[in-house]
């Protein structure tokens, strides 16, 4: 270590020995001491220099003063007393050797420094002199200075005694106050003595003078105040705690944070071990857990980057005995310190052979396992470790680690309840959710639903929903809230949806039943859910027609993208949000070539921390245009351009359908006449039809579907009567349109009845029939499978 100020370089051998044992560093006093040059030693062996035997081995002790016999240039051996300071890695390792070259001159009984009589005071009190070399000094600040006495440490400055680069900063103070006659005060924190640990000092540093008023030296007194900077470190680390631990309710995220506030501060590696829940029931767990206990590393931090003090890897699950300080640690309730001051850290390694041999290689002097407990719940333990900090864990250290810990014990229980209910509520949310769209002859459909990363699931819900007469119903809906309440919430209104899709509402008609279902939920009494809100987009696409007719609810209006141009925000009447009521909806139809794309979305796809949702529209738009390939690549695209690497803010759902259209071929219109006796001609071209279709074999039964569903109409309905056959490969309908509103209904005719039997003959020969309401009548539709479906 070099001197702060070198104008008396020689007065003091200083050398330094690298853990290899080189001599790195050799000065003028150390020449005038042995004779050797720095070209002469540099670079060799620090063992050359020994005179006798056998050559001394230093202890791992920070501090060690002791007599050396060593060999003189000239053959001669010389004893001196030397002091040596182990280095710290920040500053280069390795062994600091010293020892004065003139403490035992004659002292002039006139000097101002000899006059000061400092033995008396209990204040640890040193003189130093116009070179700041050691003059003299107190009992009190010998046993600062690790129990050493005065007569071995005259002639030495003070960044020679301490051997470390505090001692140099508290030199430049003394430097200051020799060169400018004032006084300084200084606060310090530095390893003190054999054992190394750090002290916290007040030193207040004041110009020795003589009758002249010349400043002749520096004294320097100082007072231990470390129990208060200790107390103030410690109050500072629970503070710090508060602010660091706790900022997500990710459960690894907060057990990392917990190892960081501790590492360095109160340990050099720090572990978080949570109790396996795969294999230990935490709800049983308000008392100790059974041994062994299977404990899962959920972090840990180092001094050392990279972390190799670490038997186990995060995400691990290790079983530990009742034996290991951890199972201890939760066995009792308590914290468990071990240390080798006390000689019980070998005997509580010996379960872990792999441990035990870890603990020997870093040198680990002392390891405490604290219990994580959260109202009155065990979730697991911290554990610390300090091989490089000097000093066991005091109880002082024990009470700071356990107020920390349990902080973020809250913390990670308010983490594991959020991750549990976030957990049921995605898994009721994709039980309520369709897990395949179903394939239809109107759409192509592909979906995305992306659960937020940060706050509990919404009740983001999609459906496709096939209607009669080849059309489709595409559904998107937003249940405002969080939870499982709102994905319950959402499982009946989609379940409403479909209730009301099936009885062919239009659009604008199903928000206003959509509107009351909510209304009644909200106003279900003390046990009912309370105040409901939602949103909802209801389109129907009818592929013969190739129009789609949509209303909305308080929701955002899909994009379209036609096949020959860009992306469009299709404009919408406003509507309410679902529970509102008492005000109107209202729909829009649109003609859209085939192949157009509709994009349905929830304005979590949209909306973010630092966008708009103009922006997300354009991006959308953006991400639309650029296309290729499948709607499931679309669907990948589109997610990827809107939403953040690292997951949504807000539930997000995407919706794509794109249109096909019907041949008019494959579409068959027949006008009624409403003479009874005139059907026999339209059932025969029904046959002729089903010929040139190539569906010879369902002739028989179509004919007898047809003759009941037109008798049926001529019987109660008003004319015009329309006939319509639909063929789509797979399924053959037959549709009767009338002008009366009056649904059909099935009824089981008695014996002597002569009718009744002819829409119960419907039901048994087709795959399934219904009726739906239309502005100026009604249509009875009957659906035939073409295809073996057993």
């Amino acid at each position: 270590m070099r001197p702060v100020y070198p104008f008396d370089d020689a007065v003091t051998a200083r050398a330094v020995v690298d853990d290899r044992g080189v001599l790195v560093e050799w000065n003028e006093g150390a020449r005038r001491l042995l004779g050797w040059t720095p070209g002469e030693v540099l670079g060799s062996p620090a063992a050359h220099l020994l005179a006798g035997d056998p050559r001394p081995d230093f202890p791992r002790e920070r501090r060690w003063d002791g007599t050396l016999t060593l060999r003189h240039r000239d053959g001669r051996a010389v004893t001196v007393w030397v002091l040596a300071n182990r280095r710290s890695p920040e500053e280069g390792g390795g062994l600091f050797l010293v020892t004065p070259l003139e403490n035992d001159a004659p002292r002039d009984p006139d000097d101002p420094l000899s006059r000061i009589d400092l033995m008396q005071s209990p204040c640890a009190t040193a003189v130093y002199d116009e070179r700041l070399r050691l003059h003299g000094m107190n009992a009190a600040m010998a046993e600062v200075f690790g129990g050493m006495p005065a007569e071995r440490l005259r002639g030495l400055r003070h960044s020679e005694i301490g051997g470390h680069r505090q001692s140099e900063d508290f030199e430049r103070h003394m430097h200051r106050v020799l060169t400018t006659g004032r006084e300084d005060d200084v606060r310090t924190y530095v390893p003190i003595g054999v054992d190394g640990r750090a002290h916290a000092w007040l030193a207040r540093m004041s110009p020795v003078t003589d009758p002249q008023g010349r400043v002749r030296g520096v004294c320097v007194a100082v007072h231990d105040f470390t129990e208060q900077y200790q107390a103030r470190e410690r109050l500072q680390l629970v503070n710090e705690a508060s602010v660091r631990i706790g900022t997500t309710l990710d459960v690894t995220r907060t057990a990392q944070e917990l190892a960081d506030v501790c590492v360095p501060a109160l340990a050099d590696f720090g572990g978080v071990d949570l109790l396996d829940t795969a294999a230990y029931d935490n709800k049983s767990s308000t008392g100790p857990p059974p041994m062994p206990v299977a404990l899962r590393r959920a972090a840990h931090t180092s001094i050392t980057p990279g972390t190799p003090e670490a038997v186990l890897a995060v995400g691990r699950t290790e079983v530990y005995p009742a034996t290991s300080p951890q199972g201890a640690s939760l066995v009792t309730q308590h914290s468990v310190v071990l240390s080798e001051e006390t000689g019980d850290l070998d005997k509580w390694l010996s379960w872990d052979p792999v441990r035990s041999l870890r603990v020997r290689e870093l040198g680990v002097h002392s390891t405490m396992s604290v219990p994580i407990r959260a109202r009155g719940v065990t979730l697991g333990v911290a554990v610390f470790v300090r091989f490089e900090r000097p000093g066991s864990f005091t109880p002082d250290d024990v009470l700071l680690a356990e107020e920390v810990t349990a902080h973020a014990a809250v913390c990670i229980d308010n983490a594991q309840r959020y991750s549990r209910e976030r957990e049921t509520a995605l898994a009721l949310q994709r039980s309520l959710l369709p897990r395949t769209l179903p394939r239809t002859a109107a759409v192509e459909a592909a979906s995305r639903y992306l659960p937020a990363v940060r706050g509990g699931t919404g009740g983001d819900w999609f459906d496709v929903i096939p209607l009669s007469g080849m059309r489709v119903a595409l559904v998107v809906g937003d249940v405002f809230g969080r939870g499982v309440q709102a994905s319950a919430i959402m499982g009946s209104l989609r379940t409403a949806v479909r209730t009301l899709a099936d009885i062919d509402l239009a659009p604008e008609e199903l928000l206003t039943h959509l509107d009351d279902v909510v209304a009644r939920m909200s106003a279900g009494g003390e046990d009912g859910p309370g105040e409901i809100s939602a949103s909802c987009l209801y389109a129907v696409y009818d592929p013969i027609s190739r129009r789609c007719t949509l209303a909305r609810a308080g929701h955002p209006s899909p994009v379209l993208l036609p096949p020959d141009g860009p992306p469009r925000r299709v404009e919408l009447p406003w509507g309410p949000p679902l529970g509102v009521g008492g005000l109107p909806f209202e729909s829009v139809e649109l003609v859209l070539p085939e192949d157009s794309v509709l994009a349905f979305f929830t304005d979590g796809l949209l909306e973010g921390r630092e966008r708009d949702v103009d922006t997300g529209h354009r991006l959308l738009c953006e991400a639309l245009a650029a296309r290729s390939g499948s709607l499931e690549e679309t669907c990948d695209h589109i997610l990827r351009t809107l939403l953040p690497a690292d997951g949504a803010y807000d539930d997000a759902a995407l919706l794509l359908a794109r249109t096909r259209g019907l041949p008019s071929s494959q579409v068959a219109t027949w006008e009624v006449p409403t003479d009874p006796s005139l059907v026999a001609p339209v059932r025969r071209q029904v046959v002729e039809q089903l010929g040139v279709w190539g569906l010879d074999e369902a002739a028989f039964t179509t004919e007898l579907v047809v003759s009941e569903l037109v008798t049926n109409a001529l019987r109660y309905g008003t004319p015009p009567i329309r006939l319509r056959l639909i063929h789509n490969g797979t399924h053959l309908i037959c549709e009767v349109y009338d002008t009366t509103h009056a649904a059909p209904h099935l009824r089981r005719a008695k014996t002597w009845d002569e009718g009744g039997r002819g829409l119960l003959l419907v039901a048994q020969l087709t795959r399934r029939w219904g009726s739906r309401q239309t502005t100026e009548g009604k249509t009875i539709w009957a659906e035939l499978s073409l295809r073996d479906e057993g």
